[in-house]
């Protein structure tokens, strides 16, 4: 292992360290009282409080000086300055601790503890005085180190590449990374709140399927050794989440990692966080108007605003929404009323608007590529488009009055689809049907299509109530929430291609 100038010096260091008696990473309880923010928030000069404060943080920066010096600290909640002084923190008789320690053998990124009183320096910042030092752990790696200078940042750590696979490095130089997280965590929290509230139950479902269901995407494929079979990681939760509306939950809900075997772009990963909902007794109306209010409150909760800025758009998640059907959408963007059209009609069109089509594409898939290429980018504002064709749509209720559609709709935010919802299919018979029209377009070389599942149908045939179901992208959500131009800048650690692998 080739090791730079810096690494060798880092190690030598933790050397020196164990021959003066010192172990780089202890294993005891270091017992952390507060936190920087709070120091910052509730230190009380006139009070005099916060004398006696057990600190620990990562080395940021360090200015070492005589016998007094400055090192800042930076621990999840933010930053605080440390006063070392060699008086204070050593014996008169021994000034190893300082001289040779502090001075000499800690390095920015490592990780520190400090004991001591709270004060304020004469030029009006906040500090700890070290009256206690330990060294909690060695940093062998040194941070690359962002430098600001009269309001300007030098040698930022920014390239996507780097922030992606050294996430946990993104995480300890880039604050804002960190701040994206915890509005994702909120985004989770009011959901789950604002479910558990209506009485929903949450469920956790099986990610390894024996026949990947739910949704029209290819799956990854394993095999379990054990039953010799071949096993699904799944690519939705829905057929399981409806199995226990079978069963008498009026609502269950799951947050689920998904997984789909397609292609990677700026808002897809193969592996993906979605939260279904299914509710007894309740239809696509009643949905629209419960996605309208969860996401208002979710948006205020975010953000404390129901506004957000999402690249060169301001977005408004205030309810209601606007409403419009995929014909009318169609129509409206492209001139072409596709209501009635056959295969070969809606084939033509897309030659005539020079939409690339495939022979494995049956009408719902031409209905989709139209829609996709020439419709969807227009809604920027949250857009419901509803009333699906039936062949988009094979786990969905026939629409009450109008031939050939359903009851599903779709939101669109900033030109994309965050969520998809319906009155769900619960007649078995015509179920079936539904499974046996993608087993052909299966057949004619759609590998997306949908597997017929006998046990969901001969679940249907015990009876499940009139239910409606909805799917919200997680992933897609936050990046909307928090200006995120990648959906890799709101996932921890998205997939990347092995190290060193161009392509």
């Amino acid at each position: 292992m080739h090791l730079s100038e810096q690494e060798i010096i880092r190690r030598q260091s933790l050397e020196e360290l164990r021959k003066l008696g010192i172990d780089p990473y202890p294993a005891a309880e270091y017992p952390v009282n507060v936190t920087s923010k709070q120091i910052k928030e509730t230190y009380n000069p006139e009070e005099n409080n916060l004398q006696d404060v057990c600190f620990a943080g990562r080395i940021m920066s360090i200015r070492v000086m005589g016998k007094a010096s400055f090192a800042v600290l930076q621990d999840e909640s933010g930053r605080i300055q440390v006063y070392v002084n060699r008086d204070e923190l050593c014996p008169a008789d021994d000034h190893t601790l300082y001289n040779t320690v502090f001075r000499r053998l800690l390095d920015i990124g490592d990780i520190i503890g400090v004991k001591g009183p709270v004060f304020i320096t004469k030029t009006g910042e906040i500090s700890i005085l070290a009256k206690e030092l330990t060294v909690l752990c060695k940093s062998l790696h040194p941070l690359p180190i962002v430098k600001e200078k009269d309001g300007q940042i030098y040698d930022a750590f920014t390239d996507p590449e780097l922030r992606y696979r050294q996430r946990y490095v993104d995480l300890i130089v880039n604050s804002h990374v960190r701040e994206v997280f915890t509005k994702r965590a909120t985004i989770i929290n009011t959901m789950r709140q604002t479910f558990n509230e209506q009485g929903f139950l949450e469920v956790e479902t099986p990610i390894l399927q024996a026949i990947p269901g739910g949704a029209a995407a290819r799956p990854f494929i394993t095999h379990h050794n054990t039953l010799d079979m071949p096993l699904y990681l799944r690519i939705a939760n829905e057929l399981y989440l409806k199995r226990l509306i079978v069963g008498g939950y009026n609502g269950v809900y799951e947050f689920a990692k998904d997984f789909r075997n397609e292609g990677m772009d700026r808002t897809h990963n193969p592996e993906f966080t979605v939260m279904e909902i299914y509710v007894a007794y309740k239809d696509y109306f009643w949905m629209m108007r419960f996605v309208e209010q969860t996401l208002e409150k979710v948006a205020l909760a975010v953000n404390g605003t129901t506004k957000v800025q999402c690249g060169d758009n301001e977005l408004d998640f205030k309810a209601p929404y606007p409403r419009i059907s995929m014909y009318d959408a169609i129509k409206q963007y492209t001139g072409y009323d596709i209501s009635g059209m056959d295969e070969e009609a809606l084939r033509n069109v897309c030659r005539t608007l020079e939409i690339h089509t495939t022979p494995a594409m049956g009408k719902g898939k031409l209905i989709d590529a139209i829609f996709g290429e020439k419709c969807e980018h227009h809604f920027v504002q949250p857009t419901f488009i509803i009333d699906y064709p039936e062949e988009m749509s094979p786990l969905t209720k026939k629409h009450r009055s109008i031939e050939g559609l359903t009851e599903r709709f779709e939101l669109f935010v900033n030109g994309k689809e965050i969520c998809n919802a319906y009155s769900e299919l619960n007649d078995p018979i015509d179920q079936l049907e539904r499974f046996r029209a993608q087993l052909a377009l299966s057949e004619r070389g759609d590998d997306e299509a949908m597997f017929i599942d006998n046990d969901f149908v001969r679940a249907l045939e015990y009876g499940m109530p009139p239910t409606s179901g909805l799917g919200i992208g997680i992933d897609r959500l936050t990046m909307m929430l928090t200006n995120s131009a990648s959906i890799q800048d709101v996932l921890f650690f998205p997939q990347m291609r092995p190290e060193g692998q161009t392509h």
